[in-house]
């Protein structure tokens, strides 16, 4: 099942606080990017983000879904109405994950 737009949407409506937030649509998902810096993604219309240490201190009882049949396991957003708390966690994110890999267009 793909992640609908309006879902996509709401998201980044929620994370308009925080600054950089970015977004590339791959196979009817959506990956996350703040700072260039992959931080997670909406798979099926749910907000998972990667493990991290930070996040997994921040949401110490967040379950680990997987993004999609075959791929890595990601911690559940379940606060998304709470913008304050996502500003926090995407800033102690963001400070743990490297760069990006994408590449760029020529």
């Amino acid at each position: 099942m793909a992640s609908s737009r309006e879902y996509l949407e709401f998201v980044l409506e929620q994370l308009s606080d925080v600054e950089d937030i970015s977004y590339r649509a791959m196979m009817g998902e959506f990956i996350i990017y703040c700072h260039g810096k992959v931080i997670g993604g909406i798979y099926d219309d749910r907000f998972l983000v990667k493990p991290t240490d930070s996040a997994k201190k921040l949401m110490p009882e967040a379950p680990y879904e997987l993004s999609y049949e075959g791929g890595s396991k990601m911690l559940l957003v379940e606060d998304i109405d709470n913008r304050i708390f996502l500003r926090e966690l995407l800033k102690c994110m963001v400070e743990e994950l490297p760069l990006s890999n994408r590449k760029k267009k020529k």
